[in-house]
Parts: C-alpha cells; structure tokens; sequence
C-alpha cells in the first residue's frame, strides 16, 4: 500500500469534504480516505498495482474539485509560494465581491426602508425603491458574487448530492426570482389582494454576509498554518563553506553532505551537522523549545535553523535540503494538521443527511405557514431563512482548525505529534511509563567503581578492564559504552582482535580475547552460567544501594569483578514526575536494572511504582500488561474521559531501540528525540529537547485542544439545532423579526468565524508551572 497527501481545492463546507471522500473512496484500488476540511487536504492509502495518483486525482475533478500532490517541503526553494498566492487571490477575489455586494446592499436597504417599516419616509427618494431599479442593482450580486453558489450547487446536482453552496443559492434565488415576479407581473399579486413587495434587499444582503464571513474565514484559516510558516522562515538562506582554504558563500541549496561550514557568532546554523573545529554555544529554543543555549565542541551535532551564540565554530554537514531536521520536523506538522481526529467521526456523519433534511425542513416549512397563514410572503421568508441558516460549515470546521493550531503550538515547543488521534488520545493518558535509562536518566552511564576478586594488591584491574571494554567496544548498549570510556581515560590500548562476539539480550556480552572467554553482564546471567558471585556479593549490594548499576565480569567461567556503573538523572526529572503526578497520571518506571538499583533511582525523582530486571523483549508485554489493569481514577481536578476504553490508556516513554516494541505497543507511544531513529519512527509525539518537562506540556496541550474542540462542536451543534427551529417560526408570535433572512445570513456567517476564532486562541496556549 502507498500513502499519499492531496491538497484540494473548491471545498465550501463539510458536505463538500464528504462528497470528495466518497468520490476518492470509490476509485478501485483506494483502501482508505481521510478528508480534512480545515486543512483541505485528503489523506489516501491505496494500492499502486491496482490505481495510480492520476486515478485519484481524476475521481475528485469528476466530482466537482481539485488535487493535486502535496510534496515534501522544500525549505529552501519555497514551495508554499503557490499556495500561498493561491490563498491570497481567493482572499482578493472575496474582497472585491463583498465590497461590491456592500455598497450595493446598503442602497437597496436605504431603498428599500419605506417597504420595510411601512412608514413614508420624505428623506428618501422614491426612485430608489423602483423595483425596476432595484432588480437592475441586485442582479450583480446575484450571479456574480453569487457565482460561485451555483457552480458548485449545479456540480453537487450532477452527481445527486447536496452541499451548503446548494441551501445558499436555493435561498437566495426563492428570494430573487419572487421579486422578479412582482416586478414582472404585479398584477398577479394585486388581482389576489396583496401587495406586490419586492426582496432584492434579502438576496444581496445574505449573499454578501456570507462572502464576508468566507473571507474572514479564510483569513482565519490561513493564520492556523502560522507554526509551519514560522518554522520555514526560521531555515538560513546562505552558507559560508570551506573551500579549498578560502571561505566562500553560497546559498543554502547548493550546501552538500560532507561540506564544511564555517558559523560566526550570532549567525544561524545553515543545515545540520557535526562540529568539527572550535566550541560554542547554541541557541535551538526555535527547534528543540528548550531556552537554555547548549555547549557545543567538537563530535556534538549542530541542528539546521538554531542560532549560533558565542563563538565560531566550523562544522561538517550530515543531513541536507529535505533530510535536515527542521524540514522533517515541517512535514511531520504538515502530516498531523492534514489527519482527522476520531472525535470528528460524529461531525461527519452529520453531515452526511444534513443538507437534504434541511431542504426538507424548508419545504415543510413553507407549506405549513401557507396553510396556516395563508401568506405567501410570510412562507417564502421563513423558508428562505431555515435555507440560509442551516450551513453546517461550523460542524465541519470545529475540530480541523483545534488542531492544526494545536499541532502547530506543539511543534514551537518542541513537540512533534504525529496525529489528530495522538493528539486526541494524549489527553486520556492513565498510566504512563519511563524508561530509566536515556529517559529519566541522562544516557550517559559512567564506570565510577571497579572491585575485583583479588583486591588492588597485585595491581590485576588493569588487564580486567582492557579485556572487558576489548569485547564491550562491538557492543551498542550505554553501559558498554560506559566501560570503554572508562578504558580510554584509563590511556589504555584495547585488544583488536575479538573472536566469537555475541550480545545476548537483557543479559550481557561475551567473546574470546587472547584464547581468554570473557563475559560481561547482568548476576543473573552469571546464575545461568553457573558462575559463582558470592565473593563479591557484600560489594554489589553496596554499589546497588548507592543507585549504581553493578555490572559482573567473568573470565573463563570465574568471577574477577564487579563494575559500579552511575548513570546521572536529569536535573529536570523529578520536577517533571511530580508534574505527571498532579496531573492525575500514575508514573512507573520501567528498567531492566535490578530491583535494589532501580528503586534507589526511583526514589530520588519520587516515583513510587518500579518495573525492575526487564529484558527489552518483555517491555512490550509489560505494556500490554498495564493496559488490562482496571481503569484508575484520574486526579480530583480532572475530568473523566468520555471515550469508552476496554483498558487503561497507556503512554510509553523511551529512546532506544530496544523501547521501539513497547513505544508501538502503548496506546501513546513517546520517543525522546535525542534517542534513536527506530524509536522516534515508532512513536505517536516525539520530544525533540529530550527534556521530561515536554511530556508535561504535550499533555496539557492535548487537554487544551480537546477542551477546545468541545466547545466548538458544543457551540456548532447548538447554533444549528437552536437556529433551524427560530428560522422555521418557532418564536413567530414573540419575536417576528427574526424571520428576516438577513438575520439567518448573518448568523451563519458568524458562526463559521467564530469557531475558527474560538480555536485560534489555542495560540496563546502557555504550559502551566506544576511541580
């Protein structure tokens, strides 16, 4: 299967996103389709053997709109300009017609005011409500800024479908062409004993109020993409390279892997890298949203985009144009802002029978005043109103636009979220998990004891530690890494020839070093070997006490020695975990360390739940295990999910590859993104700081979204169900002026503006301070 993203065009309300959903959905070959009206974009697995992208592109043009591929962005060329212009001559398009459709409204209305109010106004002429004049004024209104309506209604009509565009122009056209009937033949109305009143007014003016709230629609829309916008103007447009001895400047596409960059103090870091001359320090707050400036010297990665500081260093570029980290961080928000949430699904089906239930309801409308009032004006007004009033535009845009806002806030803070439903599930978190190592701890392991069997006497450690870190050179754990530093401060020459290497899971590393087997790990691998510990047994407890992690040394099947490995917490880490914890959130910490070494661990960032001696193939069942625990009470301040879960929801922190299975495995996987790539591609949020504090604020942005959500569906569902009964006449005998579709059109164009608005204040979203 293939997935692709489409970016459409000529989309007017929800109706219309379901129509190019179905239309997508019923090429042969597509599995899945996901229409986002706010983002107008359409998310597509299909299967390449069976369709291709022309196919899919061809089914929407056949439905009435347009597509076309979304590619990867390019921060240097900058392809959103198309787009861009694209929104910008839309806006300018809508500008003019609302202009026009104003100025011409406000003569009808003044016109227009005699009939109105039935009081003869001397101050106005009596030319300007001619009918005549005002038909010759009206038309304008009605078939060019209206065009649009009629389009798109006469293409929904094509393919037996119903859209908002078809409720504005059957409203709008009952009222215009009735008036051209009075105009024509007022005979016919007098002959009957009525008067042969003319409605232009209503038809340009709720024509004109719904441009106007397209436009500041539009605009407002066009604001939620801010974050991505941001991000691509923070990319440099220059690089000064190494070339040759001489320093030369070039723009930024023309940068290759393996230059070497020269950056000065206060200039940005072109693309990423890894310094190779001098030290500095970096600002990346734009990128990682951490505050404080990073050291970086020689072997540190620099990232694209951050800001140099303090010195000039020189740096050799690694990742280029669309690989760089700011450009992944693009299209990953691009990505999240383009999903549907599952808290849409009920918008959605909505939708699907709304606009033919609501021409209906405008048919009965009118025959029951007819038959009640006998007033033929009367019917025509109410229907026209229960038309205009019903757009379901506001259902459509009431969770799209929450969160391409709120992904678009997550990723100025650092955080990558990979999807509505991420973002949505974020916020039901029970039970979350840390991993020790890399995550609540620094990663970084240090060898700060070494104890052998025969003491220091015979000075024996340093032939220990040479064919110990001989073997744990071939190794990728941290604490592998920890006893070959520990080696190379030691200035000592390792043995390079290293025969039957094997790493064995959870329990510790082995090969042969000059004829000598030599195994290195965990006590209980010992166990298992049958190789007896008791010598050292009084030190082990003594290091695992002290929060160290003690590692065996074994030599051709005897004990030698045991290695106190220290791994330092992060300082923000236990601020963090008692942050979790008053959001209502049960931490547990999850290692494979043993018991004793973990909890002394656990203690100094006051977690209180320890998963000790777990092997990484037993992480993903450990997860799974939590997950059918009964569901816990959340904290007195929180509110209870709605969702209906079968389990606990269970989020899963980690950063190594052997976290990738259980990141899958929990229903909120999060990686920490100084971690490995394996972890971060399995992962629903990715931390890019790697700091625990960012787990807080995704939590909170989660909750602020969702909050939001709610309230616009809350307001949409409110303002459709209250509005359609008050068009229809229900308040007809207290309040008669709210027949006027003038008050219908301009109700619904606010609606539309205000559930955009209500979800652009997610911008201001600032973490709360909670430890």
């Amino acid at each position: 299967m293939k997935n692709t993203t489409l970016k459409l065009r000529g989309m007017s309300c929800a109706s219309c996103a379901r129509s190019v959903e179905d239309a997508i959905r019923s090429v042969p070959g597509v599995n899945e389709c996901s229409v986002n009206f706010g983002a107008e974009q359409a998310t597509v697995d299909y299967d390449p053997k069976r369709t291709d992208l022309q196919a899919i592109q061809d089914a929407v043009d056949a439905a009435g709109y347009s597509a076309f591929p979304l590619q990867e962005q390019n921060l240097m060329a900058g392809e959103d300009d198309e787009e861009k212009q694209h929104r910008l001559q839309e806006s300018r398009d809508l500008q003019r017609k609302v202009i026009l459709g104003g100025i011409i409204s406000a003569v009808l209305v003044i016109g227009s005011l005699p009939m109105m109010t039935g009081l003869n106004l001397p101050l106005i002429p009596t030319w300007l409500h001619n009918p005549w004049l005002q038909l010759l004024l009206t038309t304008p209104v009605q078939f060019w800024c209206g065009y649009s309506f009629y389009v798109n209604s006469w293409k929904a009509l094509k393919r037996h479908a119903a859209t908002m565009d078809t409720l504005i122009a059957l409203g709008t056209s009952a009222a215009y062409f009735y008036s051209l009937f009075a105009t024509l033949v007022p005979s016919f109305f007098i002959a009957q004993g009525l008067r042969a009143d003319v409605y232009y007014e209503t038809a340009a003016i709720v024509i004109t109020l719904i441009l106007l709230g397209r436009l500041f629609e539009n605009r407002a829309k066009g604001q939620t993409s801010e974050a991505i916008r941001k991000l691509i103007g923070l990319q440099a447009k220059t690089a000064r390279l190494i070339r040759h001895g001489r320093e030369v400047d070039v723009p930024i596409e023309q940068v290759q892997i393996g230059d070497v960059v020269l950056v000065r103090p206060g200039e940005k870091i072109p693309v990423d890298g890894e310094v190779v001359d001098g030290t500095s320090t970096v600002d990346e707050a734009m990128v990682t949203g951490e505050s404080v400036p990073v050291k970086k010297q020689p072997g540190d990665e620099v990232i694209g985009a951050t800001i140099n500081k303090t010195g000039s260093f020189k740096f050799r570029a690694t990742r280029v144009g669309a690989d760089t980290v700011l450009a992944q961080i693009v299209q990953l928000v691009q990505q999240a802002q383009g999903s549907k949430a599952p808290i849409q699904r009920l918008a959605d089906q909505v939708t699907g029978w709304f606009v033919p239930a609501v021409i209906a309801i405008a048919i009965l409308t009118f025959i029951i005043w007819y038959n009640i009032m006998g007033n033929v004006t009367l019917a025509l007004m109410t229907t026209v109103g229960v038309l205009i009033i019903a757009c379901p535009c506001a259902l459509g845009l009431a969770t799209p636009t929450s969160v391409m806002v709120g992904t678009g806030k997550g990723a100025e803070n650092g955080i990558l979220i990979k999807g509505a439903e991420s973002l949505e599930l974020a916020h039901q978190i029970q039970t979350i998990v840390l991993d020790k190592t890399g995550t609540i701890t620094q990663g970084k392991p240090t060898v700060t004891d070494f104890v052998t069997v025969n003491g220091t006497a015979n000075g024996n450690e340093m032939q220990l530690i040479q064919l110990a870190a001989s073997v744990e050179r071939y190794s990728e754990h941290p604490l592998a890494e920890a006893v070959v530093r520990y080696a190379e401060t030691q200035e000592m020459q390792l043995i390079a020839s290293v025969q039957d290497f094997a790493a064995i899971a959870g329990s510790g590393v082995q090969g042969r070093v000059a004829n000598r087997l030599v195994q290195i790990g965990t006590q209980r691998w010992m166990a298992e070997l049958s190789i007896n510990t008791q010598a050292l047994q009084p030190d082990k407890e003594r290091l695992e006490y002290l929060g160290k992690t003690a590692v065996w040394l074994a030599v051709d099947g005897e004990i030698k020695g045991v290695m106190g490995i220290a791994d330092a917490i992060k300082p923000t880490s236990p601020q963090a975990v008692r942050a979790l914890q008053k959001l209502g959130l049960e931490v547990v910490m999850l290692t494979g360390d043993n018991q004793r070494t973990a909890e002394s661990i656990a203690r100094e960032v006051g977690i209180t739940r320890v998963l000790a001696e777990v092997r990484p193939d037993q992480k993903a069942a450990v997860i799974k295990s939590l997950q059918a625990e009964k569901q816990r009470s959340r904290g007195a301040g929180e509110q209870r999910s709605r969702r209906k879960t079968q389990h606990s929801i269970v989020a899963m922190v980690g950063d190594g590859i052997n976290d990738a299975p259980a990141l899958a495995q929990a229903d909120v996987g999060i990686a920490i993104g100084t971690g490995t790539d394996v972890a971060i591609a399995a992962s629903d949020i990715t931390l890019i700081s790697g700091d625990l504090q960012a787990i807080v604020t995704a939590i909170q942005l989660s909750r602020a979204t969702i909050r939001n959500i709610r309230q616009n569906l809350f307001f949409a569902f409110i303002y459709n169900v209250a509005g359609i009964p008050i068009a229809a006449g229900i308040l007809f005998p207290f309040f008669g002026w709210l027949l006027n579709p003038i008050i219908a059109g301009a109700a619904m164009a606010f609606s539309s503006v205000s559930v955009v608005t209500n979800a652009l204040r997610l911008r201001n979203f600032q973490p709360k301070t909670l430890s």
